[in-house]
């Protein structure tokens, strides 16, 4: 049977049953897929991801104060009374290793709490975008979810998941069954970045840098000063780890 990949631009087009027992990949570039990479990479035991804030403030009080870190974000901003916000370079060793994140943000988090059906759920950013493919080559099923950004379409998150098809394509051993989001988002990496020489497999960081600080999620970052976290995002294959968040325990861990 042939392998089927699927894309979303946007958590409501997906209907939880549609990935039921399949892989999802969740991806929220700017910044939640990016931060939770970052921290479980600087050793932090799990994530937990929360819907709402009240959900992490409860599942905050499971765990010792010094064996939790409360993170997240609301309107871009650290969210009074938590530990770190959304930034990836917050999650040190020094501050999560050993530790559980509880976590909640506007978008990322609730991208994967939509597709918690899926008989796993993988998270992806450009920083572990080969661990990712190399993760996905076995899978006959997969279905690729972007987060968005305040409901609408974040082009960062279509510009990897379209990353994700091409480079999935090209090295597996035969052809997939696409949906025609999953065509778009191949189409518009190759438009936006693949056309530059070297570049149809992998792009320069610099050059994504400049492309994302021009997206739409980048808005909000770059008004709050926050164009680390642009940066921290184009790292490509800075971590060669992904992420698996597990239905049944509810956390995210190192697969």
């Amino acid at each position: 049977m042939q392998p089927i990949l699927n894309v979303y631009s946007l958590p409501d087009v997906v209907m939880p049953e549609k990935v039921a027992g399949d892989t999802a990949v969740v991806i929220d570039v700017l910044r939640a897929s990016t931060t939770m990479i970052c921290a479980l990479a600087a050793g932090a035991h799990e994530v937990i991801p929360c819907r709402e804030v009240a959900d992490a403030l409860v599942a905050a009080k499971s765990f010792a104060p010094d064996q939790r870190v409360l993170g997240g974000e609301r309107g871009g901003a650290r969210i009074e009374g938590f530990d770190l916000g959304n930034s990836p370079e917050e999650y040190t060793p020094q501050r999560v290793a050993g530790k559980t994140v509880v976590f909640t943000t506007t978008n990322g988090t609730r991208a994967i709490l939509r597709v918690r059906s899926a008989r796993e759920v993988l998270i992806a950013g450009f920083v572990n975008v080969s661990a990712m493919v190399q993760r996905l080559l076995d899978c006959r099923r997969i279905h690729i979810l972007c987060a968005g950004t305040g409901g609408r379409m974040s082009e960062d998150d279509v510009l990897l998941a379209g990353l994700l098809v091409e480079r999935l394509q090209r090295q597996a051993r035969s052809s997939w069954r696409k949906n025609g989001q999953a065509a778009t988002a191949q189409n518009f990496w190759r438009q936006s970045l693949a056309s530059t020489p070297g570049s149809a497999v992998q792009p320069e960081s610099q050059m994504l840098i400049e492309w994302l600080r021009a997206s739409r999620g980048a808005r909000n970052l770059l008004r709050l000063g926050l164009d680390r976290d642009i940066q921290a995002a184009a790292q490509i294959d800075r971590f060669a780890c992904v992420p698996r968040f597990d239905p049944a325990s509810h956390c995210i861990r190192l697969a």
